[in-house]
């Protein structure tokens, strides 16, 4: 930690939530609980190609060959673990402690014990922002009156003072997310943008960490990683602590092994402020189809880094973030991301060279969805596999199971306060249930949202607040 970090002074404290704090697993932890997905998949991949050689037409033989492409489409299991957080240099740590860092919250009918979270972990980063630019999208009532937020704002501003930090609130004509954040930061002249949703609720090292890689000049965009923070509110809210698994520890921490993330979650992210400002005037007027894009906004910045240089995930960087906890509200914010993330694989498509990791990483996304939905078809159609299928389907379920679990161990790689060990076990246990849901719900969801990926717009979902911040009792 550099001096001028330790010498920040705290924000003054307040009343009201305190957000758990959250720790990545040493390395000790992280390479024991890699040996057994490492190992399986070594087993498993010498079984199938000693199938594929000496029992080719037998109904076991014949399907590992389609699994072994399938097993194509899942490389960032085992990639996964060899993820580590990056640590700076001491002489990199001077450079890195001499940038300016500004944070921009746009915020739009957001939960106001949510909002006053947010900010304060702000304010009380170990390592101190220089700015921090709040910009109110035109929030509106259940009646469709202003919402002004001037407790939180008048809280805010004064701690924030206290502290010597600048910052600036602005309420603008409702025009979606993107140009509530360049409202803010087109015209700033930092070297970091730091950006937030409104409830992201930050754990004390986030920026410190977040920091971290930008002492590699090649490095464009650092994601954070991202946590459940209402994660006992309801059942599914218990689910999406293991459905996030894929994503914020897997296919996330796989793509930062190989340096090319294709989307730092809104939730914390950090750019090379020259990316952003570059972008100032394109990104906000993105179109799809002749329609305004303004969701996904996240995969569009990170788009950007990825044309300018690295893009990288920093699992000590930690964001807790309010999850739906109804399942109309759940469904809504899944169509909007699976339509945006659609839109996305287009581009990277089309403008990712055919040589690099991004362009193939999307063609085996494409390829595993193909074969989840011929390979069944397959097998019933033949007459030789339909006289075979029970003993098909049990090596299907039995290979799925494994993989399902071995996917889970990685929700031992984080500790958080406010969980205790047999809580993640028991979620950990559940793993093939969720599996269920993520087949019988997500898969067609995703389906559905490829066909309608034309259906974009603002802020999607949040007509009015939709996830409020529970005070502890």
């Amino acid at each position: 930690m550099s001096t001028e970090a330790q010498s920040t002074p705290k924000a003054r404290p307040s009343a009201g939530f305190r957000a758990p704090t959250a720790r990545y697993a040493p390395p000790r932890t992280r390479i024991m609980l890699a040996a057994l997905p490492l190992a399986g998949f070594a087993a498993w991949t010498l079984t199938h190609l000693v199938a594929v050689v000496t029992t080719f037409r037998t109904p076991f033989g014949a399907t590992c060959v389609a699994w072994g492409v399938s097993f194509l489409a899942l490389w960032w299991v085992p990639v996964s673990w060899l993820e580590r957080p990056f640590q700076a240099s001491e002489e990199q740590q001077k450079a890195l402690d001499g940038l300016t860092v500004t944070v921009q919250v746009p915020v739009y009918n957001e939960d106001p014990a949510a909002l006053r979270a947010c900010l304060r972990s702000v304010l009380e980063q170990s390592r101190r922002v220089d700015r921090v630019h709040i910009v109110d999208d035109g929030s509106t009532d259940a009646a469709g009156e202003p919402v002004a937020y001037d407790d939180v704002r008048r809280d805010f501003q004064d701690a924030a003072a206290a502290l010597g930090i600048d910052t600036t609130w602005q309420r603008t004509p409702n025009r979606g997310k993107r140009f509530a954040q360049m409202h803010a930061l087109a015209g700033d002249d930092a070297d970091v943008f730091v950006t937030l949703d409104s409830d992201s609720v930050l754990d004390q090292h986030a920026v410190r960490e977040g920091l971290q890689p930008f002492a590699n000049p090649r490095v464009q965009s650092v994601g954070g990683h991202v946590l459940v923070l209402n994660r006992t509110a309801s059942l599914l809210t218990r689910m999406t602590c293991v459905l996030y698994l894929p994503f914020t520890r897997g296919v996330r921490s796989a793509q930062s092994v190989l340096k090319r993330v294709t989307i730092n979650s809104g939730t914390l992210a950090f750019y090379r402020a020259d990316v952003v400002r570059r972008a100032a005037g394109v990104y906000e007027h993105e179109r799809f189809a002749g329609r305004p894009m303004q969701m996904n906004d996240d995969s569009m910045l990170t788009f950007y880094a990825l044309l300018a240089g690295d893009t990288v995930h920093q699992p000590s960087s930690i964001a807790f973030t309010l999850v739906p906890e109804h399942l109309g509200h759940y469904i809504n914010q899944q169509l909007r991301w699976m339509r945006g993330t659609t839109v996305r694989h287009l581009w990277w498509l089309r403008y990712m060279p055919v040589t690099g990791a991004v362009f193939w990483m999307t063609i085996t996304e494409y390829l595993h969805l193909v074969l989840a939905v011929l390979l069944p078809a397959v097998l019933l159609l033949d007459p030789y596999y339909r006289t075979h299928l029970d003993s098909i389907a049990a090596a299907g379920v039995q290979v799925a199971i494994v993989m399902n679990y071995l996917t889970a161990l990685r929700i031992f790689t984080v500790r958080r306060s406010d969980e205790p060990a047999w809580a993640r076990a028991a979620l950990f246990a559940c793993t093939p249930l969720i599996a269920l849901w993520r087949l019988l719900v997500l898969r067609p969801l995703y389906l559905y949202a490829m066909c309608t990926c034309r259906k974009v717009g603002r802020w999607g979902t949040r007509q009015t607040v939709e996830v409020s911040l529970a005070e502890p009792q």
